[in-house]
């Protein structure tokens, strides 16, 4: 990578790519991480994960394997009310 391209990247992969969208889709990225690493902490199957968040089984599969252009960041926003209280959001500019 030559010092002009180090140069010009962001810290959004999404949009050094192009991504249209490109924060609401790291937002969403961050989301689903997050979701994602509270269900293995607690060891919970996704079928217990979806009747805890409301949605189906399938749907927690999309969403753990970075499928969730269906999903709002306000409903997976929501999907965070049943973690423990020991979740920490913190939100910056890019």
């Amino acid at each position: 990578m030559s010092k002009k391209q180090a140069a010009t990247r962001s810290r959004s992969v999404f949009k050094d790519i192009g991504v249209p969208n490109a924060k609401e889709h790291l937002v969403k990225t961050q989301l689903a991480s997050k979701i994602d690493s509270i269900t293995k902490q607690r060891r919970l199957k996704q079928v217990e994960t979806a009747d805890l968040v409301g949605i189906r089984r399938p749907d927690v599969s999309e969403l753990v394997r970075g499928e969730f252009r269906q999903f709002p960041v306000e409903r997976l926003l929501r999907f965070l009310v049943w973690a423990p209280p020991s979740v920490h959001l913190q939100v910056y500019e890019q």
